[in-house]
């Protein structure tokens, strides 16, 4: 039954990765939209030559997913002391009614899937840490308004390729997100293998709710079509 949980996480994690990646090449999600809007943001950012507040904001971007790569390597840190009191761990959910996880074995095993789970957070947030770092270099490069004037291939090849990189950094720090979902959900599998499968596919009803049929979604692909480029 344990195996079949964790086969099961699989399949739904890479199965809704893969859906929600071809699926939002064709409808409208939130990663498409914002998409459009980061394209707008470097348009905007040729037309003034005063970019403190785009600076900024993409700091705070930065900051944002530096405290969830740094949250991770905590998280990594509490995970290998786990795995070190495994006998204690044992002990105090064994005295908990409806708890499978009764042997050292067990424990270790699921213990070292979240290991692995929030290892994978790490790159992907730190790796999206770097793209943001690209970007910044890539404002700093940016030509300014009165050299480009007239330019409209110019001013789109920057905008498309600023765009491009902010656009990857935002994916690589959504699979993260997405991870600590997952992640969230493993902790009912120290309780019960269905319990672990119904979590898991509660996560990816979830994550489909809020990505393609979320209000905000609705207000963002609104906004889009009236004042798009």
């Amino acid at each position: 039954m344990d195996w079949i949980a964790l086969l099961a996480l699989v399949v739904l994690w890479v199965g809704y990765t893969t859906f929600a990646y071809y699926k939002g090449k064709e409808t409208p999600c939130l990663a498409s939209v914002l998409a459009l809007y980061r394209r707008d943001w470097m348009y905007r950012l040729l037309g003034r030559d005063n970019r403190i507040a785009d600076a900024s904001l993409l700091q705070s971007l930065r900051a944002s997913v530096s405290f969830f790569a740094s949250t991770s390597i905590l998280i990594i840190a509490g995970l290998v002391t786990g795995i070190a009191a495994s006998e204690e761990a044992v002990g105090v959910l064994s005295t908990i009614p409806f708890v499978t996880t009764n042997t050292r074995e067990l424990w270790e095993l699921k213990v070292l899937v979240m290991l692995v789970i929030f290892v994978y957070t790490f790159f992907e947030f730190t790796w999206s840490l770097r793209l943001y770092n690209f970007s910044c270099v890539l404002f700093g490069s940016a030509p300014l308004c009165q050299d480009i004037n007239g330019h409209k291939t110019r001013q789109a090849v920057f905008a498309t390729r600023s765009a491009h990189i902010m656009t990857l950094a935002a994916n690589h720090f959504n699979y993260g997100l997405r991870a600590y979902y997952f992640a969230m959900a493993t902790l009912a599998w120290f309780i019960h293998p269905g319990l672990f499968m119904g979590a898991a596919a509660l996560v990816v009803f979830i994550l489909y709710r809020r990505e393609f049929h979320s209000k905000v979604l609705d207000a963002l692909a609104v906004s889009e079509r009236e004042t798009h480029f």
